[in-house]
């Protein structure tokens, strides 16, 4: 199944890039990259990306801006993505492992090529463990149910 990349005009080049990264380990990408010097407002490319991700057109997705959080955060408000926003490739691989991540976020103004290439190795490397996570991400989607319903006290 494809892998999404979407990215804002923070570093286009930088996004093309990992893009090509992501075919070299043998998956497909679709590509959310806009014409190099063109602004766009990430929220609507991380939308696009993640919503592949949602309708099970993709396995998961990866968005770039300029350090990541901006694209995590409109991510995150998409039900059923886990976005995480990395830096280092440690938690990008317990992101997969520990809590089922099905969104990596980047920085292209935070992290190099290479050492965003190895985020980018270590999340798509990684594998859900399952056991004790399982049960801790049931509760993060039963969270998650109770906040958009408006239950259990939320103000």
């Amino acid at each position: 199944m494809p892998i999404a990349l979407a990215c804002d005009h923070a570093d286009v080049d930088f996004a093309h890039l990992i893009c090509g990264y992501i075919k070299n380990f043998g998956h497909d990408v679709i590509c959310f990259i806009p014409e190099k010097g063109t602004r766009v407002d990430y929220p609507e490319y991380a939308k696009l990306a993640a919503g592949l991700v949602v309708e099970g057109k993709c396995s998961g997705a990866i968005l770039i801006c300029g350090t990541g959080v901006g694209m995590s955060i409109a991510a995150n408000k998409i039900k059923s993505i886990r976005a995480v926003c990395c830096s280092e490739p440690y938690s990008a691989r317990l992101s997969r492992e520990h809590n089922d991540a099905n969104v990596l976020c980047i920085g292209a103004r935070v992290v190099g090529l290479e050492l965003a290439k190895d985020i980018v190795r270590a999340w798509l490397s990684a594998e859900f463990e399952g056991d004790r996570h399982a049960r801790r991400l049931a509760m993060i989607k039963e969270i998650e149910t109770e906040i958009e319903g408006g239950t259990k006290g939320w103000r």
